[in-house]
Parts: C-alpha cells; sequence; structure tokens
C-alpha cells in the first residue's frame, strides 16, 4: 500500500473553498469533516456544501461524518459524490448494513474509532470496511495536539489485516504534520489526514509533499 495525504478543509477558509481546494490538487483525497453539534460540540457543512466540492474537486472526496444517526444520512452523501463515507462507532446502529448500503451505492465505506474506544470490536466486521480510521485527537476540533498512545490500536489493527491477508486500509486524523507522519506510519497507518499542518503552510502543496516523503520513509507494511 502507498502512502496516502488527505487534507482537511476544517482547516481552509470556508469564505474560498473552491481556492483553497486547487491549493492541495497534489494531495490523494480531500478529507470534508461533517459535524452537526451533537455528537461532536462543533457545527460544519451539510450535504449542499460536499456536493459542491465533489463537482469542483478533481481529488476524490473522503467525507467524515462526525453526527448522530448516520444510518439516515449517510447515503445521501454518497449520492452526492464523496469517494468514501466514514461514520463512527458510537454513532452508527447497523454498521454492517450501512456499509452494504454504501457500497451498493458505488460508496466506500470508512468506520472511525474515537481515543476511548476500543478497536478490537471490530475485528468481526473488519471485512465489510475498506478503511478504518484511527482518530489520533478528540473528534470535533482542528488544531489539536496528537495521541501518541493510539498507536498501539494502530499496530493491533495493521496485525490483525496482515494476519488475515486483507486489504483494509488504515487512516489517521488528527496532530499529523511532518514530525508525527513516520510514528503513525511506522505503527501501520497509510492515510493520513493533516488540516493545520497543510493548510497552516506557507505552500501547501509543499507540505503535503513533505509529509507524505516522511511517512514513506517509516511506513510499516
Amino acid at each position: 500500500m502507498d502512502i496516502k495525504i488527505a487534507p482537511s478543509i476544517l482547516s481552509a477558509d470556508f469564505c474560498n473553498l473552491e481556492r483553497d481546494l486547487d491549493r492541495i490538487a497534489n494531495a490523494d483525497l480531500v478529507h470534508v469533516d461533517v459535524m452537526d453539534h451533537h455528537f461532536v460540540p462543533n457545527l460544519t457543512i451539510g450535504e449542499p456544501v460536499v456536493k459542491r466540492i465533489c463537482e469542483v474537486t478533481k481529488l476524490p472526496v473522503d467525507v467524515h461524518l462526525m453526527i448522530d444517526d448516520p444510518d439516515r444520512w449517510a447515503p445521501g452523501y454518497a449520492e452526492r459524490g464523496a469517494h468514501s463515507v466514514t461514520f463512527h462507532m458510537g454513532a452508527t446502529h447497523a454498521p454492517v448494513r450501512l456499509a452494504r448500503q454504501l457500497h451498493d451505492m458505488g460508496c466506500e465505506a470508512w468506520f472511525a474509532v474515537r481515543p476511548a474506544e476500543p478497536v478490537e470490536p471490530i475485528f468481526d466486521i473488519l471485512e465489510e470496511f475498506d478503511t478504518i480510521l484511527i482518530m489520533t485527537v478528540e473528534p470535533g476540533f482542528g488544531g489539536q495536539k496528537f495521541l501518541a498512545n493510539q498507536m498501539g490500536k494502530v499496530r493491533r489493527l495493521r496485525d490483525e489485516i496482515t494476519r488475515r491477508g486483507l486489504a483494509t486500509n488504515i487512516q489517521v486524523d488528527g496532530g499529523v504534520g511532518v514530525k508525527t507522519a513516520p510514528i503513525v506510519a511506522e505503527a501501520g497507518a497509510n492515510i493520513l489526514v493533516a488540516g493545520s499542518a497543510v493548510y497552516g503552510a506557507d505552500d501547501p502543496a509543499k507540505a503535503i509533499d513533505e509529509i507524505r516523503d516522511a511517512a514513506r520513509a517509516a511506513y510499516r507494511d
């Protein structure tokens, strides 16, 4: 698996989203955080904005739902052009049914684990998901400090994926930059979400390349 970088537009300028999408054209995905002020204490964007993002960028759009009741809302994002939809362990009522529904719609299904949640309960349904997201901050706000204590989860998950010969990706989200990218890549993550480290840089495209190179040098297959 190659390393993929998914800049989070949570750190972009929401008044100039199309411009800021153009600034990350060398990324592999664009990460879009959808928050409802219920599942997390923040409110961002919804389906109409995601639809326009999908229309104006050539990058695959990775929609991260930090919302209540994704069983109801996730298919709408697939309909609007999302490449992948991520939903949380603590929010869904029927994760397997939802994953299969998204796959039937031609959309990848990704499953997210918050810092206080164990990863092992996912092992029995791992084959249903294309990617598992390990949160390395508490979800809700950008710019938080990276939680290195989540690397044990990444390692255990990578070991399980390897043991079973699966092609499942591992994504990490939170506090990822040039310094932390080697840590998560060495643990076994291959999709890295980076927000402030990209959009806080003078040259976002250069920051993406530097994060990717740092991760590739340390990646544990």
